[in-house]
């Protein structure tokens, strides 16, 4: 009987109620999509606004004989290099829980924010492969976590290169050496400080530029 009654519908009524339809949903549609838009833009810029007015740590100078990088704020290369010798040695930092995964997830008294990862190279003129540290930071000491010899450029389509011996399979002797060897270099826990209170300014400003960019997206999106 349904089938009987529909096909007895003129087609321009049945052309007409899906217009119709299809108007009154892509309206609700819009409105929906408009509102969703208005509370997520709300709260990007809330969250914007709290996080200019959170007070950054107190200035901290590099160690001495440490610059810090031309534009490492808004990179993702070295932060801190010096000269020792002829030697040329470059600092990147990052947080351990961001390296780990997890890393810091069972504690909670806050220490992951005191753990640090650093990458320590070490170059000379002239030559193709620097000497490359992986190191974790601490208010109070310094671990070497691998030592390996690394190219200066990098080649995608080469086969991956002897990275030499697991650092805790070496001697203590020579653990000892390669911690002596660094540190005299003045890579130790003096730079725990700083690189600390810079990774907060970087990752502030980084936090503060993309609720400014997925503002700025959400509302060209909207007005397009």
């Amino acid at each position: 009987m349904w089938k009987r009654a529909l096909f007895r519908q003129p087609v321009w009524r049945m052309l007409s109620s899906r217009s119709s339809t299809t108007t009154t949903n892509s309206s609700s549609s819009t409105t929906i999509s408009s509102a969703v838009d208005s509370i997520l833009l709300r709260s990007l810029k809330e969250h914007y606004l709290e996080v200019s007015r959170m007070n950054p740590p107190p200035r901290v100078s590099p160690p001495s004989g440490f610059v810090i990088m031309k534009g490492a704020l808004d990179g993702n290369g070295p932060v801190l290099t010096r000269t020792y010798g002829e030697e040329q040695i470059n600092i990147s930092v990052m947080r351990m829980a961001n390296v780990i995964p997890g890393g810091g997830e069972d504690n909670d008294d806050g220490d992951d924010i005191n753990q640090l990862f650093l990458h320590v190279d070490v170059s000379k003129p002239g030559l193709k492969k620097s000497l490359h540290f992986l190191c974790g930071l601490y208010p109070d000491a310094l671990g070497i976590h691998s030592v390996s010899m690394r190219s200066k450029v990098e080649v995608s389509d080469l086969p991956s290169e002897y990275n030499g011996p697991l650092f805790e399979e070496l001697d203590e002797r020579m653990r000892d050496a390669l911690h002596n060897y660094i540190e005299e270099r003045g890579v130790n826990e003096s730079l725990f400080n700083f690189l600390q209170a810079w990774l907060y300014v970087k990752e502030h400003r980084s936090l503060m530029r993309w609720f400014k960019t997925a503002g700025t997206f959400i509302n060209e999106k909207k007005s397009s």
